[in-house]
């Protein structure tokens, strides 16, 4: 392996980024397996369940456009992120 020193700070810098990106995905994982979860189980005449999905929606959408932001993900895998999530939704 090579010893110069921006080989080596180069190293150091990927696996805090890398790091860095495994916790932006997992919020984003996370986030989402909770609204699935709950627009799964949704009753449409319950306006307080309405209120927990939309809270739920924004929440994963913040996720999302934060990784974006952050270059964790590419803006057209948020676009189909979201897409997903809205699709649950309204159906």
């Amino acid at each position: 392996m090579n010893k110069k020193k921006s080989v080596l700070k180069r190293i150091r810098t990927n696996e805090r980024n890398r790091i860095s990106n495994r916790s932006y995905k997992q919020m984003i994982k996370t986030t989402t397996k909770a609204f699935l979860i709950a627009a799964n189980k949704k009753d449409i005449n319950d306006s307080n369940n309405l209120k927990e999905l939309n809270i739920l929606l924004n929440n994963a959408y913040s996720k999302i456009d934060k990784a974006v932001k952050k270059n964790v993900i590419h803006s057209n895998n948020a676009a189909r992120k979201k897409a997903l999530l809205h699709k649950q939704l309204i159906n």
